[in-house]
């Protein structure tokens, strides 16, 4: 028999279409963008590109397109430089579904470690503690837990060694052979300085090294928990310098103590944020796994022991306590971008987690999300999925080369402990916090349901409160937090403003829509009077009022209005929009896009009368 020949399948999506440069695609991206601007606010080629890119705390800028680079060479997973993955997944179990545990009742925690591992859950996470679970209970946590099976890891704030010994001695008190177990036993002591204060102790890390080369030859003893970085406030590249820079602390002291680096290398894993936005995610994963390997091949670790272990853990910066049901959107999309950026294991935190304890509910929605991405969207089913795309590759170089820049710094100047030590490290984040915070208040970074479109009359969530451990490291904040103090300032009764949607709906519903959303920010309650004509104003008002409407509204009725809210008793009369679209009529103000909110409504709520965060209780 005679086969015919081989025909190529290779689909040509772009046959056909002429090839468009980038300084052609400029031009025509001027053209759209000049559509809605003024003759005095148009822009060239080079000001739409300006005007297209985003900027990101840290230095960082996003393009709105990104061209293809000739002859750049991706790499393969599991060879240097590790960029694209510690090497092949297997579809069925492509990551280690992991969940967090830290409910101080033994038996509760005991109740859902096994629930989780019935139902999708691959290992345990215990944070051990005063904050936590006591270390005396960890054995009793585990009772049912098959420990050549399910990998179990701790993490602690307070008493590293004794959360270590407590996971050691339940194992043991298991019978199993020592070889079979696996997990970290979480020593981090730069990290808890990092959060607590004080000066690390790198005491026991040689011991701990060398009993799980001895004995635990799959356990790990160190996880660099880059995440109290992250909720201080560092941007993307600083997370990663500074997980470089405490590794390589790690090393240094453990090479001292008689360990070879390679063998630092093999108990050392990184723990690291995920957070809602996917492409800066994935290059984050990405660009550790780099920067780590070329550590590693300048201190000549074998190659196969450069790739960085990663586990990813869900933002908790990124979640808010108000309409918390929008953190499962945040943690669907830092899931997918842990998994695409080649995660080893997932944590995704309950969508409560910034309330309190989590409800068995809010553990199964975390864990589900997990398998749902797994099992469903096969996201995991092609290693690095992203790799390739000039956007991915661009972003995963520019964080690499920041974050080296940095650790290079830090690294000269005695490294990440020194570091923590002489308030370099929190003098940095205190700058990209102080930047992150600016976008934020001006919604350029938005907050769905907590910043825009806020839940009206809502009622939060009630959980079961953690404890805080006292401590003096670096300030942990989430992004929500000012806008909830502005809610909490309201949670105490009716607070309105007077809001004139002056004209016809077509007119003024736009603005109406604007001005209500944002009074909500801070539980504000508008108090809508739709003005038709001047027989509409009302007779009386509170002490600030606003009106609403497109410019043709404002030209037929804002100056009777402006007139008639004085008379009624408003001492500030603010103007949707622009002050100039009313005229020679006298305003106080503007609500407008882009500005100030939490200043705004901070002032507004003062002039109100409302009383301050907390004055309540």
């Amino acid at each position: 028999m005679t086969l015919p020949p081989a025909q190529d399948e290779t689909m040509g999506l772009a046959a056909g279409f002429d090839r468009t440069s980038p300084d052609e695609w400029a031009q025509l991206a001027a053209a759209v963008v000049n559509k809605s601007r003024p003759e005095d606010r148009k822009v060239d080629a080079d000001g739409a590109r300006e005007v297209l890119t985003s900027h990101l705390p840290g230095g960082i800028d996003i393009d709105p397109i990104y061209w293809p680079q000739p002859g750049t060479a991706l790499g393969l997973p599991g060879a240097m430089p590790f960029t694209r993955g510690r090497g092949p997944r297997n579809p069925d179990v492509p990551w280690d579904v992991r969940q967090l545990h830290d409910d101080p009742d033994a038996a509760t925690s005991r109740k859902a470690v096994l629930a989780d591992l019935e139902r999708g859950v691959t290992s345990v996470w215990l944070h051990v503690g005063a904050d936590g679970i006591a270390a005396g209970d960890v054995a009793e946590v585990l009772t049912d837990v098959r420990a050549d099976l399910a990998p179990v890891v701790v993490s602690s704030l307070d008493d590293q060694g004794a959360a270590a010994a407590a996971l050691v001695a339940a194992w043991e008190a298991k019978g199993v052979d020592p070889t079979s177990v696996s997990g970290s036993l979480g020593h981090d002591p730069i990290g808890q300085v990092a959060v607590r204060g004080g000066t690390p102790d790198l005491g026991p890390l040689a011991d701990t090294v060398a009993t799980c080369r001895d004995r635990f030859t799959g356990v790990r003893a160190i996880t660099v928990d880059a995440r109290v970085h992250h909720d201080a406030g560092a941007s993307d590249q600083d997370e990663i310098a500074l997980a470089l820079a405490t590794a390589l602390d790690y090393v240094r002291h453990l090479s001292e103590a008689g360990i070879e680096p390679a063998e630092a290398f093999r108990r050392i894993d990184f723990r690291v944020a995920a957070t809602a936005d996917q492409f800066t995610t994935i290059a984050k994963l990405r660009a550790l796994r780099r920067t780590w390997a070329r550590v590693g091949e300048v201190l000549e670790v074998p190659e196969a022991d450069r790739g960085a272990w990663i586990h990813a853990v869900t933002s908790w910066r990124m979640q808010t306590r108000t309409d918390p049901w929008v953190n499962l959107l945040r943690d669907t999309i830092a899931c997918f971008a842990a998994a695409a950026g080649g995660a080893d294991a997932i944590t995704v935190l309950p969508y409560d987690h910034a309330l309190g304890l989590p409800t068995a509910f809010s553990r199964r929605v975390a864990r589900n999300t997990q398998s749902l991405l797994s099992s469903e969207s096969n996201v995991a089913r092609v290693a690095d999925p992203a790799g390739g795309s000039a956007y991915v590759e661009t972003l995963t170089d520019e964080l690499a080369r920041a974050a080296w820049a940095w650790f290079g710094e830090l690294d000269a100047a005695g490294g990440a402990a020194a570091g923590l030590a002489s308030g370099a490290v929190a003098e940095r984040l205190a700058a990209t916090r102080a930047e992150r915070d600016a976008a934020l208040a001006t919604r350029a970074l938005p907050l769905t349901g907590t910043s825009t479109f806020p839940l009206a009359g809502e009622t939060l969530l009630e959980r079961t409160a953690r404890v805080e451990l006292p401590g003096e490291g670096l300030p942990r904040r989430r992004d929500g937090e000012v806008f909830e103090a502005l809610r909490e300032r309201t949670a105490a009764g009716d607070v309105s403003v007077t809001v004139l949607a002056l004209g016809p709906a077509r007119e003024h519903t736009a603005r109406l829509t604007f001005v209500s959303n944002l009074l909500g920010v801070a539980g504000i309650r508008p108090d809508v009077v739709e003005v038709a004509s001047a027989d509409d104003l009302p007779a009386t008002a509170g002490p600030v009022a606003v009106i609403a409407s497109s410019k043709r509204g404002y030209a037929d009725l804002a100056e009777a209005s402006v007139s008639s809210l004085r008379a009624a008793g408003a001492e500030r009369v603010l103007v949707a929009g622009s002050a100039k679209e009313v005229g020679d009529t006298a305003v106080d103000g503007e609500i407008r896009d882009g500005m100030d909110v939490v200043a705004f409504l901070e002032h507004l709520l003062d002039t109100l009368g409302a009383p301050q965060a907390g004055a309540q209780a």
